[in-house]
């Protein structure tokens, strides 16, 4: 046996059907593509189009509703926290908004910045944020410090 006796078996590849190349082809003249009208064109896809019938993403029911003015919180999670705080990029005694956000721990402040209850805090650590979960303070308090929250975000 040698290279050029090598073949696939048959049946395994298939020629590629050569659209609009003359009547011999079977697929001549218009290429399969009717007479006429936008579909014949190309460029054009009609997504969503169901010949004047409801379309179906109209016809599902809608739920539930999105808040225009919603408040959103950049997440501090309690295991990043501990992270900076073990890499001296956060002083415990004082942990703000502020200092949050000039040491990176978030990017930025959004509508204020919200303590999260994931990992666990061994530093005994002063916070105050906009808001927190109540595992979070547990878990600040349990450790000696404590969490403070302003009067009106305070659950």
């Amino acid at each position: 046996m040698k290279l050029n006796d090598l073949r696939d078996n048959p049946g395994a590849t298939k020629a590629r059907k050569r659209v609009a190349r003359g009547p011999g082809s079977g697929t001549g003249k218009m290429g399969g593509r009717g007479i006429k009208g936008q579909k014949s064109r190309s460029g054009v896809a009609i997504k969503g189009y169901e010949g004047g019938q409801m379309p179906l993403y109209q016809r599902l029911p809608k739920r539930g509703f999105t808040k225009p003015n919603r408040k959103e919180f950049a997440v501090v999670n309690l295991s990043k926290l501990q992270e900076f705080i073990d890499n001296g990029k956060l002083d415990a005694a004082n942990i703000t908004e502020e200092t949050l956000v000039t040491s990176g721990v978030v990017r930025r402040k959004l509508d204020g910045i919200r303590l999260l209850g994931k990992g666990e805090l061994t530093a005994k650590a002063v916070i105050t944020v906009t808001g927190a979960s109540k595992g979070a303070v547990e878990a600040v308090e349990k450790a000696g410090g404590s969490v403070t929250l302003p009067a009106v975000a305070a659950e």
